[in-house]
């Protein structure tokens, strides 16, 4: 009698090669990214022309980058509880859906400070399920030795090049045809998400956790086409348990509490650093002396470096018995020293490297961040973890614009807000550095215990 295989799912993952079928999900996850990123930044290029017509102090100015990211961390810790019971990939059309809808609405519709504000948190709600779940979804796929890379590729590209194009709109459209163009181009998130709905599959951990043998077994099939054969018979066990009772009590268990705490308070003081300072970048090198043109640009060349600040840093993070940790604390300390040297020095040159520096060690730790979180989680809370994180940092992101528009109107000029997001940044580092192997306790014992 032929003997029924038995496939641990998670070890069938993580052994995988980068096949074409990996790639074509990382592609359409990069694009997800990619609208969320250029939603996200795009707000920055709004401030300049409406403060004069809407009659906004500087505070007030701050909430329109603010408000966004309210409803973004509504969706971020809500899509984890919803995703972890119903799916990742029905999850994440929805979030696509409300994105377009709003998105589009804002350039119709949004003629004031408080109408403005109110698209921007509903949009927020459909942003707040993209990156944390684009981020748990590539987790969940990648292979073990490039986890982190293929994290890299398959959604940070994706936000950086989108924060990228929101500040090329910025510098080209705007001045042309307004401040609504900028969501006219987002509104082009619609055909995207007509290709998600048609060709985007269920997670394969949420599968074998629900038990779906037969869709786990096409889809094993394609991303490891060489082992079809063996799926086609095969009995899947999955060693991660389907998530029981409420998700945040479980982060905050005796298992997840220290390294979630840790989490939380990492992402809080990087958000806080990242969107203080892009929320601000182009009003704020204006007030230094740069041109609209060079000022606008500034935004798109953080985002660029933060591209290359992240996969640099995920090459140190997936070496052998790395302490990822340790790298996120030095990018974010780097970073944070370099704003603060802004307090006392200035020119067109240094503009450009401290921004540039800003972007690679600052927005580029934050990246890795996204990938080393839902690497420290189980399946079971996985997307909850990743969005708790990003909820409670967004708590960091919401107040850090208005934060930094506050310190401006108090203070007559920027100094203070460059202590303040230095400060943060560095506060980050010495976090996550306390962490030390901590961060990644639960994964590691999740795969002693599937390798015994």
């Amino acid at each position: 009698m032929a003997i029924t295989p038995e496939i641990d799912v998670h070890e069938e993952l993580a052994t995988a090669d980068l096949g074409p079928f990996h790639k074509t999900l990382g592609m359409l996850i990069t694009l997800v990214t990619l609208f969320d990123g250029y939603d996200t930044f795009n707000p920055a290029y709004v401030i300049h022309y409406v403060m004069k017509p809407w009659g906004l102090a500087p505070g007030q100015a701050g909430l329109l980058v603010s408000f966004g990211l309210i409803g973004f961390l509504v969706g971020a810790v809500g899509q984890g509880m919803i995703a972890d019971r119903i799916g990742r990939r029905v999850t994440l059309i929805g979030g696509l859906w409300i994105v377009n809808l709003f998105t589009l609405a804002t350039a119709l519709f949004a003629d004031s400070f408080w109408s403005y504000c109110g698209l921007r948190f509903l949009t927020g709600l459909g942003l707040g399920v993209l990156l944390p779940l684009g981020a748990t979804y590539i987790n969940e796929l990648a292979p073990r030795r490039i986890s982190n890379r293929f994290s890299l590729w398959g959604v940070t590209l994706g936000w950086s090049l989108g924060g990228m194009l929101a500040g090329l709109a910025g510098v080209f459209l705007t001045p042309v045809y307004g401040w609504p163009a900028l969501y006219y181009v987002g509104a082009l998130s619609l055909p995207l998400t007509l290709v998600i709905q048609r060709v985007l599959p269920e997670s394969p951990r949420f599968l074998a956790q629900r038990g779906r043998s037969g869709e786990l077994s096409a889809l094993l099939g394609r991303l490891r086409p060489e082992r079809r054969a063996l799926y086609a018979d095969a009995v899947f066990v999955s060693h991660e348990a389907a998530a029981k009772g409420n998700p945040v009590a479980v982060l905050l268990s005796a298992r997840y509490r220290r390294p979630s705490v840790t989490i939380w308070l990492t992402a809080f003081m990087s958000l806080f650093a990242i969107f203080g300072l892009t929320g601000w970048i182009p009003t704020v090198m204006m007030q230094r002396g740069e041109s609209f043109a060079a000022s606008f640009g500034f935004g798109a060349l953080m985002q660029a470096m933060s591209f290359i600040g992240g996969l640099t840093l995920a090459r140190f993070a997936d070496r052998p018995q790395a302490r990822a940790s340790r790298y996120l604390a030095a990018w974010w300390a780097v970073g944070g020293l370099a704003v603060v040297t802004l307090v006392v020095a200035s020119g067109h040159v240094l503009n450009l490297v401290i921004v540039a520096l800003a972007g690679f060690c600052i927005v580029g730790a934050q990246h890795v961040f996204n990938n080393v979180t839902a690497s420290a989680y189980d399946t079971d809370v996985r997307a909850s973890g990743v969005g708790m994180m990003l909820g409670v940092g967004r708590l960091g992101a919401i107040l850090g614009p208005f934060a930094a528009g506050l310190l401006q109107q108090a203070t007559g000029g920027p100094d203070a807000v460059f202590w303040a997001i230095g400060g943060a940044a560095i506060v980050a580092a010495l976090a996550i550095a306390s962490l030390g192997a901590h961060a990644a306790a639960p994964a590691v014992e999740t795969e002693a215990a599937t390798a015994g």
